[in-house]
């Protein structure tokens, strides 16, 4: 669905649904926000054992 017409069918909803609709856009926005930062703290860990031990890399193409 456009963006647009969602922002046009959210004004013709009552504020209780509207207040419902931000809190969820929210919670997935806060969501995905923190998978993000999960996997980049996750490589950020694991850096300096693939700069260091070959074999975890030893399949990959160079």
């Amino acid at each position: 669905m456009e963006a647009a017409l969602i922002l046009r069918e959210i004004v013709k909803l009552p504020l209780s649904d509207k207040m419902l609709i931000l809190e969820k856009t929210i919670k997935s926005m806060r969501k995905e926000a923190g998978k993000k930062r999960s996997l980049a703290d996750g490589a950020k860990a694991l850096l300096e054992d693939y700069k260091t031990d070959k074999e975890l890399v030893a399949f990959t193409w160079s």
